[in-house]
Protein backbone atom coordinates (compact mmCIF):
# COMPACT_ATOMS: atom_id res chain seq x y z
CA UNK A 1 0.00 0.00 0.00
CA UNK A 2 3.15 2.64 0.90
CA UNK A 3 4.95 1.80 -2.10
CA UNK A 4 1.76 2.43 -3.77
CA UNK A 5 1.23 5.74 -2.97
CA UNK A 6 4.88 6.67 -3.49
CA UNK A 7 4.60 5.69 -6.63
CA UNK A 8 1.25 7.30 -7.12
CA UNK A 9 3.05 10.99 -6.23
CA UNK A 10 5.77 11.70 -9.20
CA UNK A 11 2.88 10.74 -11.40
CA UNK A 12 0.41 13.18 -9.84
CA UNK A 13 3.41 15.80 -10.35
CA UNK A 14 4.47 14.82 -14.04
CA UNK A 15 0.81 15.24 -14.90
CA UNK A 16 1.33 18.59 -13.52
CA UNK A 17 4.19 19.60 -15.18
CA UNK A 18 3.52 18.79 -18.76
CA UNK A 19 -0.19 20.75 -18.99
CA UNK A 20 1.50 23.52 -17.46
CA UNK A 21 4.11 23.91 -19.31
CA UNK A 22 2.24 23.68 -22.80
CA UNK A 23 -0.02 26.28 -21.59
CA UNK A 24 2.53 28.31 -20.75
CA UNK A 25 3.94 28.27 -24.36
CA UNK A 26 0.92 28.59 -26.11
CA UNK A 27 0.23 31.40 -23.96
CA UNK A 28 3.33 33.06 -24.69
CA UNK A 29 2.62 32.29 -28.41
CA UNK A 30 -0.47 34.20 -28.87
CA UNK A 31 0.83 36.48 -26.87
CA UNK A 32 3.77 37.23 -29.11
CA UNK A 33 1.63 37.06 -32.13
CA UNK A 34 -0.96 39.33 -30.97
CA UNK A 35 1.89 41.80 -30.41
CA UNK A 36 3.72 41.64 -33.44
CA UNK A 37 0.02 42.37 -35.33
CA UNK A 38 -0.31 45.24 -33.14
CA UNK A 39 3.49 46.45 -34.38
CA UNK A 40 2.43 45.55 -37.88
CA UNK A 41 -1.11 47.70 -37.64
CA UNK A 42 1.40 50.80 -36.44
CA UNK A 43 4.05 49.92 -39.17
CA UNK A 44 0.92 49.78 -42.00
CA UNK A 45 -1.11 52.73 -40.33
CA UNK A 46 2.44 54.48 -40.84
CA UNK A 47 2.94 53.47 -44.38
CA UNK A 48 -0.41 54.73 -45.62
CA UNK A 49 -0.12 57.89 -44.19
CA UNK A 50 3.52 58.26 -46.05
CA UNK A 51 1.89 57.12 -48.97
CA UNK A 52 -1.61 59.15 -49.25
CA UNK A 53 1.01 62.47 -47.90
CA UNK A 54 3.19 61.55 -51.20
CA UNK A 55 -0.07 60.43 -53.66
CA UNK A 56 -1.39 63.69 -52.82
CA UNK A 57 1.35 66.32 -53.11
CA UNK A 58 1.85 68.52 -55.80
CA UNK A 59 4.18 67.28 -58.73
CA UNK A 60 7.77 68.30 -58.72
CA UNK A 61 10.51 68.56 -61.48
CA UNK A 62 12.08 65.09 -62.00
CA UNK A 63 15.90 65.62 -60.34
CA UNK A 64 18.43 65.76 -63.25
CA UNK A 65 20.12 62.59 -64.38
CA UNK A 66 23.69 63.96 -62.19
CA UNK A 67 21.43 63.65 -59.35
CA UNK A 68 19.78 60.14 -59.96
CA UNK A 69 22.44 58.30 -57.63
CA UNK A 70 21.20 60.72 -54.67
CA UNK A 71 17.67 59.45 -54.60
CA UNK A 72 16.82 57.35 -51.87
CA UNK A 73 13.82 54.31 -52.78
CA UNK A 74 12.80 55.00 -48.60
CA UNK A 75 12.33 58.60 -49.25
CA UNK A 76 11.49 59.25 -52.63
CA UNK A 77 9.20 57.00 -53.95
CA UNK A 78 5.46 57.19 -54.48
CA UNK A 79 6.80 61.04 -54.72
CA UNK A 80 5.08 62.49 -58.00
CA UNK A 81 7.29 64.27 -60.80
CA UNK A 82 6.64 65.78 -63.96
CA UNK A 83 9.04 65.55 -67.18
CA UNK A 84 9.06 66.71 -70.44
CA UNK A 85 10.24 64.13 -72.66
CA UNK A 86 10.19 62.13 -75.96
CA UNK A 87 9.13 58.19 -76.26
CA UNK A 88 11.76 56.40 -78.35
CA UNK A 89 9.95 54.12 -81.19
CA UNK A 90 9.06 51.37 -80.98
CA UNK A 91 11.02 51.12 -77.82
CA UNK A 92 8.13 49.00 -75.86
CA UNK A 93 8.17 46.15 -73.54
CA UNK A 94 5.11 44.13 -71.97
CA UNK A 95 4.96 43.26 -68.74
CA UNK A 96 2.33 40.79 -67.45
CA UNK A 97 -0.15 41.55 -64.78
CA UNK A 98 -3.56 40.53 -63.38
CA UNK A 99 -4.68 43.96 -61.53
CA UNK A 100 -3.58 46.29 -59.35
CA UNK A 101 -3.65 47.09 -55.77
CA UNK A 102 -3.13 50.58 -56.52
CA UNK A 103 -5.51 50.92 -59.36
CA UNK A 104 -8.92 50.18 -59.32
CA UNK A 105 -9.65 51.09 -63.08
CA UNK A 106 -7.47 47.91 -64.20
CA UNK A 107 -9.34 44.66 -63.47
CA UNK A 108 -8.69 40.99 -65.45
CA UNK A 109 -4.97 40.31 -67.26
CA UNK A 110 -3.38 41.97 -69.04
CA UNK A 111 0.11 44.44 -69.83
CA UNK A 112 1.72 47.08 -68.53
CA UNK A 113 3.49 49.26 -71.37
CA UNK A 114 6.98 49.94 -70.17
CA UNK A 115 8.37 52.59 -73.01
CA UNK A 116 12.19 54.25 -73.54
CA UNK A 117 12.27 58.19 -73.03
CA UNK A 118 14.87 60.79 -73.67
CA UNK A 119 14.43 63.44 -71.50
CA UNK A 120 14.41 67.05 -72.91
CA UNK A 121 16.76 67.70 -69.63
CA UNK A 122 19.37 64.89 -70.63
CA UNK A 123 19.16 60.77 -69.52
CA UNK A 124 16.81 58.10 -70.40
CA UNK A 125 13.98 56.75 -68.43
CA UNK A 126 11.47 54.01 -68.27
CA UNK A 127 7.71 55.60 -68.03
CA UNK A 128 5.39 52.67 -67.24
CA UNK A 129 2.59 53.94 -69.78
CA UNK A 130 -0.31 52.28 -68.20
CA UNK A 131 -2.37 49.40 -69.32
CA UNK A 132 -3.45 47.58 -71.84
CA UNK A 133 -5.95 44.38 -71.60
CA UNK A 134 -4.36 41.20 -73.19
CA UNK A 135 -6.91 41.28 -76.29
CA UNK A 136 -5.10 44.18 -77.19
CA UNK A 137 -1.37 43.64 -76.60
CA UNK A 138 -0.64 44.08 -80.64
CA UNK A 139 0.25 47.78 -81.22
CA UNK A 140 -1.60 47.44 -84.46
CA UNK A 141 -4.80 47.38 -82.32
CA UNK A 142 -4.35 50.06 -80.80
CA UNK A 143 -2.64 52.86 -82.83
CA UNK A 144 -4.64 55.76 -81.83
CA UNK A 145 -2.17 55.24 -78.63
CA UNK A 146 0.85 56.19 -80.33
CA UNK A 147 2.77 59.10 -79.55
CA UNK A 148 5.43 61.05 -81.13
CA UNK A 149 6.85 64.37 -80.16
CA UNK A 150 7.77 66.03 -77.01
CA UNK A 151 5.58 65.31 -74.06
CA UNK A 152 4.94 67.08 -70.66
CA UNK A 153 4.22 64.27 -68.34
CA UNK A 154 3.16 63.63 -64.89
CA UNK A 155 3.80 60.65 -63.16
CA UNK A 156 4.91 58.89 -59.95
CA UNK A 157 8.43 57.68 -58.85
CA UNK A 158 9.06 53.74 -58.51
CA UNK A 159 11.32 51.26 -57.88
CA UNK A 160 11.91 48.19 -59.36
CA UNK A 161 10.01 45.81 -57.81
CA UNK A 162 11.88 42.14 -56.55
CA UNK A 163 11.46 38.96 -57.78
CA UNK A 164 8.99 36.22 -55.60
CA UNK A 165 9.84 32.96 -55.69
CA UNK A 166 7.26 31.66 -58.08
CA UNK A 167 7.37 34.61 -60.33
CA UNK A 168 7.64 33.30 -63.40
CA UNK A 169 11.02 33.43 -65.55
CA UNK A 170 10.83 36.30 -67.79
CA UNK A 171 10.62 36.03 -71.73
CA UNK A 172 12.82 38.62 -73.31
CA UNK A 173 12.32 36.67 -77.27
CA UNK A 174 8.73 37.08 -76.97
CA UNK A 175 9.30 40.55 -75.50
CA UNK A 176 7.35 39.29 -72.36
CA UNK A 177 8.57 40.27 -68.46
CA UNK A 178 7.17 39.44 -65.13
CA UNK A 179 8.64 41.48 -62.54
CA UNK A 180 8.55 45.47 -63.20
CA UNK A 181 12.64 46.10 -63.30
CA UNK A 182 13.37 49.03 -65.93
CA UNK A 183 17.06 48.30 -65.56
CA UNK A 184 17.24 45.09 -66.41
CA UNK A 185 14.66 45.12 -69.17
CA UNK A 186 17.06 48.25 -70.36
CA UNK A 187 20.14 45.41 -70.20
CA UNK A 188 18.17 42.83 -72.31
CA UNK A 189 16.52 44.97 -75.04
CA UNK A 190 19.84 47.08 -75.33
CA UNK A 191 18.11 50.17 -74.21
CA UNK A 192 21.50 51.38 -72.85
CA UNK A 193 21.85 53.03 -69.29
CA UNK A 194 18.51 54.25 -67.54
CA UNK A 195 17.40 55.54 -64.81
CA UNK A 196 17.07 53.56 -61.48
CA UNK A 197 13.67 54.00 -61.05
CA UNK A 198 10.69 54.03 -63.40
CA UNK A 199 7.75 56.66 -63.89
CA UNK A 200 4.23 55.31 -63.43
CA UNK A 201 2.28 57.61 -65.43
CA UNK A 202 -0.76 59.33 -64.30
CA UNK A 203 -1.30 62.29 -67.43
CA UNK A 204 -1.99 62.90 -70.13
CA UNK A 205 -4.23 59.85 -71.50
CA UNK A 206 -2.81 59.27 -74.87
CA UNK A 207 -5.73 59.25 -77.83
CA UNK A 208 -8.18 56.23 -78.00
CA UNK A 209 -7.39 55.74 -74.03
CA UNK A 210 -4.51 52.98 -74.50
CA UNK A 211 -2.35 52.14 -72.82
CA UNK A 212 -4.71 53.34 -70.00
CA UNK A 213 -2.58 55.65 -67.56
CA UNK A 214 -4.36 56.99 -64.36
CA UNK A 215 -3.07 58.02 -60.49
CA UNK A 216 -2.47 55.70 -57.98
CA UNK A 217 -4.50 55.41 -54.98
CA UNK A 218 -3.99 54.31 -51.60
CA UNK A 219 -6.04 50.62 -51.17
CA UNK A 220 -3.86 48.63 -48.79
CA UNK A 221 -5.75 46.24 -46.20
CA UNK A 222 -5.21 46.85 -42.49
CA UNK A 223 -6.96 44.27 -40.76
CA UNK A 224 -4.06 43.65 -38.02
CA UNK A 225 -6.22 45.09 -35.30
CA UNK A 226 -8.48 41.81 -36.37
CA UNK A 227 -6.09 39.73 -36.23
CA UNK A 228 -4.04 40.64 -33.30
CA UNK A 229 -7.68 40.76 -30.82
CA UNK A 230 -7.80 37.31 -32.36
CA UNK A 231 -4.31 35.86 -30.94
CA UNK A 232 -5.28 37.83 -27.88
CA UNK A 233 -8.73 36.12 -27.68
CA UNK A 234 -6.70 32.50 -27.80
CA UNK A 235 -4.34 33.80 -25.56
CA UNK A 236 -7.25 34.57 -22.77
CA UNK A 237 -9.08 30.91 -23.85
CA UNK A 238 -5.47 29.19 -22.85
CA UNK A 239 -5.52 30.93 -19.79
CA UNK A 240 -9.36 30.29 -18.82
CA UNK A 241 -9.09 26.52 -19.67
CA UNK A 242 -5.91 25.89 -17.33
CA UNK A 243 -7.34 27.89 -14.46
CA UNK A 244 -10.00 25.37 -15.20
CA UNK A 245 -8.38 22.41 -14.95
CA UNK A 246 -6.18 23.87 -12.15
CA UNK A 247 -9.39 23.96 -10.08
CA UNK A 248 -10.77 20.30 -10.82
CA UNK A 249 -7.36 18.77 -10.14
CA UNK A 250 -7.05 17.01 -6.55
CA UNK A 251 -5.28 19.45 -3.66
CA UNK A 252 -1.62 19.43 -3.65
CA UNK A 253 -0.93 16.15 -1.43
CA UNK A 254 -4.42 15.05 -1.24
CA UNK A 255 -4.55 10.83 -1.57
CA UNK A 256 -7.69 9.42 -4.16
CA UNK A 257 -9.32 6.88 -2.55
CA UNK A 258 -8.73 3.14 -3.25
Amino acid sequence: MAAMLRDAAPRRRAGRVVPTLFALMALVAFLSLGTWQIERKAWKETLIDTLERRLSAAPTELQPQQRWAGLDQADDEFRRVKLTATFVPAAEAFIYTSGSAMRSDIAGPGYWIFALARLASGGRVVVNRGFVPEARRDPATRTAGETTGVIDMVGVLRWPEPRGLFTPTDQPQSNLWFVRDPVAIAAAKGWGEVAPFFIELESPQPPGGLPRAGPLKVNLRNEHLHYALTWYGLALVVAVMFGFWLRNRPPRGEIPSL
